[in-house]
């Protein structure tokens, strides 16, 4: 009886984790894999830090919440940019100067934020932390281009992707809350080494980087331009575009209607998610146990988790746009739950049920961008959708912080009901386009 339980719980292990285990074993994807979560800390850990050092040390969170979304904002600027250049350049020719930048910017910050400098000094050097490199888009292109051809598995690898950034921030949202509130300088030290050393595994594994546009173009004898445009002409008339005149009238643009609604999408998506963050942070406060704020987000995180690794090891009969409108429903509805809350365990727990839909919305995000956008300018496509996502949380943090201010964190959990089901209105509006997106062929013969 109990061999035949081990054996059926050692099948069920194979079902679920055979083939991410089987993705793994591809020489160097786990090196490169493992490289990117640790590098990405920085999305994790730099707004909450902000979030408690300047309450701690000025007093109000209407200033931490201006700041974040300073950062967000210089985030959403320069991360489309940096997937362009990346996509242009090569990784590691973009990567290596941005993360100069960015670890000189934490220092600065760091150094003004404990010696209460004044407030317009925090603001001058809050958007230099946006200087991070798109980690999670660079693994996901790396993933795409050594799988070419390949549907059942690039779907598993960018589930795979989901796994890792739910580790990244089950690990990272308690550890900078923790380290926040005993130090500032600490929280961006940790921080700063998990940047180095995520880097060096990364960028120091070239085997599976994918070549840059320079480099196909100079193989192909044409410059990049050309080379471009060739390719987007091969991409219009692959989706069924009206001949050559529309192709070169789009320019080699990968904009599109599709493309749009996943944006706003993810914009609003960011909206609600961080004015649910600070509003947390806040109700917290207010009940004395803010210390435990961190673990609360964990939650979530460790749900999406569990969630990205089940919907990953499926291969699902339903539509990609079913199951995207599904997901997105659940979070949104599940998170305006938070007004009705009276203690910060009611929250853990709404956040542990919604969790498990939260990691497959992104994951349906990132395999929309497959028929949207062609492989090499993938990481250009997914830094738009971060982009977004970050405008969004910058605009949901100032405005929840005002709340927050005047109303206390009541006030910041009906922004965060407002905002969750206008952004639920806002994805059914485009879900033409959306769904329309979903029925296009994956543009998997393109290398532009």
């Amino acid at each position: 009886m109990a061999s035949t339980a081990i054996d059926g719980f050692r099948d069920v292990m194979s079902r679920v984790f055979g083939g991410y285990a089987e993705l793994l074993r591809i020489p160097h994807t786990a090196r490169f894999s493992i490289g990117s979560v640790i590098a990405c800390m920085p999305f994790p850990m730099v707004g909450m830090t902000i979030t408690i050092s300047v309450q701690y040390y000025y007093g109000n969170y209407s200033l931490a919440g201006a700041l974040t979304a300073v950062q967000a904002i210089a985030l959403a600027i320069a991360t489309p940019l940096l997937g362009k250049l990346v996509d242009k350049f090569g990784q590691r020719q973009v990567s290596i100067p941005t993360i100069i930048v960015w670890i000189v910017a934490a220092t600065a910050l760091t150094t003004a934020i404990t010696n209460r400098a004044p407030e317009w000094v925090l603001y001058l050097l809050a958007p230099f932390l946006a200087a991070i490199p798109p980690w999670g888009a660079m693994s996901r292109g790396r993933w795409t281009h050594l799988l070419k051809g390949d549907r059942v598995r690039t779907d598993r690898a960018l589930s795979l992707c989901g796994v890792f950034d739910e580790c990244m921030w089950v690990v990272g949202n308690p550890l900078s809350s923790t380290l926040a509130v005993i130090s500032g300088l600490l929280a961006f030290s940790v921080t700063g080494m998990c940047v180095v050393v995520g880097a060096l595994m990364f960028l120091t594994e070239l085997s599976t980087e994918p070549p840059s546009q320079s480099q196909l173009a100079r193989e192909a004898g044409m410059t990049r331009r050309e080379y471009r445009a060739r390719e987007a002409a091969k991409a219009a008339a692959l989706q069924g575009a009206a001949g050559k005149a529309d192709a070169r009238a789009r320019k080699e643009s990968i904009w599109g209607p599709g493309l749009i609604a996943v944006c706003v999408t993810w914009f609003s998506l960011g909206a609600f998610q961080s004015a649910a963050s600070i509003s947390i942070i806040s109700f917290a406060t207010e009940q004395g146990v803010k210390q435990y704020t961190g673990f609360v987000f964990a939650c979530f995180s460790f749900s999406s988790l569990m969630g990205a690794l089940v919907y990953g090891a499926k291969n699902w009969a339903i539509p990609l746009w079913k199951r995207f409108y599904v997901c997105l429903a659940v979070v949104n509805i599940g998170v305006s739950m938070f007004l009705f809350a009276h203690n910060l365990w009611t929250i853990m727990i709404i956040y542990l049920v919604i969790g498990v839909c939260q990691a497959p919305t992104w994951i349906n995000g990132n395999q929309l961008m497959l028929h949207l956008v062609p492989p090499t300018r993938l990481t250009e496509g997914m830094a738009w959708m971060g982009a977004m996502n970050s405008i969004g949380a910058s605009a949901g943090s100032a405005i929840a912080g005002q709340f927050i201010d005047r109303m206390g964190s009541h006030g910041g959990f009906l922004v965060v009901t407002t905002l969750a089901i206008g952004s639920l209105v806002i994805a059914l509006v485009g879900f033409k386009q959306i769904k329309d997106g979903t029925e296009k062929p994956l543009l998997q013969e393109v290398t532009v």
